[in-house]
């Protein structure tokens, strides 16, 4: 094998089509456009999306569903037997996000019940659920918000 033998495989490399050049090849006279109607013009064929002739649009007859909240990507759960694994005694926003509990994009966190608590801490400035509430109190802590 040589640089000057090299080629790419067959068929990798075509050339490209040219339409509306005469009868032999193929795309000649209408150019693969068809006869009349509106794309069929030039520079009249551009329909704007979901555009379905006048009919009402499959996006307008559907019903509207659901609600996406634009502040649930800044709050993140915390959940109680993280909190467990934390040496500190007080605990605060500043405090979950340095122990990587809380990604830095985070601008709230909201502590849930899930898991046991044995240890007593004073959670400040956070917020949390009733039942995490109540077992943070169980075990001998507090919650300041």
């Amino acid at each position: 094998m040589r640089l000057n033998t090299l080629k790419p495989a067959e068929g990798a490399r075509t050339e490209r089509t040219r339409v509306g050049r005469g009868i032999g090849s193929g795309l000649g006279k209408t150019a693969g456009r068809g006869h009349k109607g509106q794309y069929a013009r030039s520079g009249k064929g551009k329909v704007k999306a979901g555009f379905e002739g006048g009919q009402m649009p499959m996006q307008r007859r559907l019903p509207k569903i659901g609600f996406r909240s634009t502040t649930a990507k800044d709050t993140v759960e915390v959940l109680l037997y993280q909190l467990d694994k934390l040496e500190a005694g007080a605990i605060d926003f500043a405090a979950l996000k340095a122990a990587k509990l809380v990604p830095s994009t985070a601008k709230k966190a909201k502590v849930v019940k899930k898991g046991e608590l044995t240890k007593a801490f004073v959670l400040k400035g956070v917020a949390a659920t009733a039942g995490a509430k109540a077992a943070i109190e169980a075990a001998g802590g507090k919650v300041e918000e």
